[in-house]
């Protein structure tokens, strides 16, 4: 009678498979008793309420291991292969035996990459020199142009596009992810159209023609700091290129008068100039050295006219850092201060002691995102990242420039005077920096919002600590 008892549990408790399950523990006599007092309810237990009750032990995607197989697998069959295993590891040398030991270090190593990866977009570290940037490997590029063939789901081509996007599919993905582009691929044509037409117009109505007063002063400064762009880059030393630059400014400051045009504006057309002047060139043309007046009149267009515009969205979201004052840019550096007293101690108390000012080195930071700490092309490949941030993209910038901080920890803390600290926060060594060191940074920008994204008191200014 206990047996069949017994049997019905499990063949209500494994409802889904009711066959017998290779190395599943019997049931203990001395448990029987237990096993009659439960309620009738308890026999209606399937495997999928077992399975809810404990899903928080595993995560969502990791389910399919608790599928059992309907296969039956013979008894003889397997213990025939165990003692195949045996036998032959038993023959064996030692000499012939891989070595598994792994140091403590390699161990945390790998139980922290582990964790990390569980995250979606989540940049795999390298491997070796010679292996190929993620965003450019031609698996990655396959699932993209398969996601753009038609109208894309901008959340999942976010997530793609977060740990990089290849250079081929990257202009039409940044105007997408711009907001420029239209999702529907029935409206595309036209909308494009329209919008180059009305970035003419604009040009024709208000820099083509004689300006006022308040608008010269805004050209004189433009005209100032253009020259100024990149000086050891040939392509933004061409006059085409100048004058091009020039118009986009002047023309977002006409429509932006609560900001009008503030220095290191100019810093921030750089990436999408050069991301959709590289789809007019050859694979492997690089675009430092490309002459823009080889190209024709409607293809240059055609790149102003999109560098305004995904400029113009771009800014949408941190329209504050250019208002009157910047007060955008101040609250971010006070809460840059805080963060970093709470992250790292240790480094901030450093900073402090030397008379350091956060204001004094990530004011530039904040204000040019990073543009002029970085080589432009590592500069595009965080762009990829920000722009997948979408909505959520002004605050992950601060975490962003919390990781780059830490980042250079050790060197910081063997600067004893204030003079040495400031050289080096101002002229940080990342001229041989590729997209492997931006997704680093940006992996342990993510990993900062992931442990403070869900007590934002951190940032709240504390008038009494700044």
């Amino acid at each position: 009678m206990d047996g069949n008892r017994n049997t019905d549990d499990r063949a209500s408790f494994w409802k889904k498979n009711s066959k017998t399950v290779p190395g599943s523990c019997r049931p203990s006599p001395k448990k029987d008793a237990k096993n009659a007092q439960r309620s009738k309810s308890t026999a209606n237990t399937s495997f999928q309420d077992f399975q809810d009750s404990v899903r928080d032990a595993w995560d969502l995607d990791d389910d399919e291991f608790c599928v059992l197989s309907d296969s039956k697998i013979s008894k003889q069959v397997s213990e025939s292969a165990a003692l195949n295993v045996l036998h032959r590891h038993r023959n064996t040398p030692e000499s012939q035996l891989p070595n598994t030991s792994v140091s403590p270090d390699f161990l945390v190593d790998n139980e922290i990459e582990g964790f990390r990866n569980k995250f979606p977009g989540r940049p795999q570290p390298l491997k070796g020199s010679n292996i190929t940037s993620s965003e450019d490997c031609e698996s990655k590029l396959e699932r993209f142009e398969a996601l753009l063939v038609g109208s894309p789901n901008i959340s999942e081509l976010c997530q793609l596009s977060w740990s990089g996007i290849p250079v081929k599919v990257r202009p039409i993905t940044w105007r997408l992810l711009s907001g420029y582009l239209p999702v529907n691929l029935e409206r595309r044509e036209g909308v494009l159209e329209r919008k180059r037409k009305d970035y003419w117009s604009l040009v024709k109505q208000y820099y083509d023609t004689e300006r006022d007063e308040t608008y010269q002063d805004t050209y004189h400064q433009i005209h100032i700091d253009v020259p100024r762009m990149n000086p050891s880059i040939p392509l933004f030393q061409q006059n085409t290129v100048q004058r091009m630059f020039e118009r986009i400014l002047f023309i977002w400051a006409i429509r932006h008068p609560a900001s009008g045009y503030v220095q290191g504006i100019n810093d921030l057309v750089t990436p999408f100039y050069v991301v959709f002047l590289q789809e007019n060139l050859p694979d492997s043309q690089p675009f430092e050295t490309f002459i823009v007046d080889s190209l024709s009149k409607e293809q240059r267009d055609i790149i102003e006219a999109d560098s305004f515009w995904c400029l113009s969205k771009f800014l949408d979201g941190i329209q504050d850092n250019y208002v009157f004052a910047q007060l955008g840019i101040q609250r971010k550096v006070n809460q840059l201060k805080e963060l970093i007293q709470r992250v790292d101690n240790t480094l901030h108390k450093h900073l402090i002691q030397h008379n350091v000012d956060y204001l004094q080195f990530s004011f530039r930071w904040l204000n040019n995102l990073l543009t002029r700490e970085l080589p432009l092309r590592c500069t595009i490949r965080l762009w990829d990242t920000y722009l997948a941030e979408s909505d959520s993209f002004a605050l992950f910038q601060l975490y962003v420039c919390a990781a780059f901080l830490l980042h250079w920890r050790a060197q910081l803390l063997m600067e004893n005077d204030f003079q040495g600290l400031m050289i080096l926060l101002q002229n940080l060594p990342t001229q041989k920096w590729n997209g492997s060191h931006i997704s680093m940074l940006v992996a342990e920008a993510y990993r900062l919002k992931v442990i403070f994204a869900d007590a934002p008191n951190h940032l709240q200014n504390n008038s009494n600590d700044s």
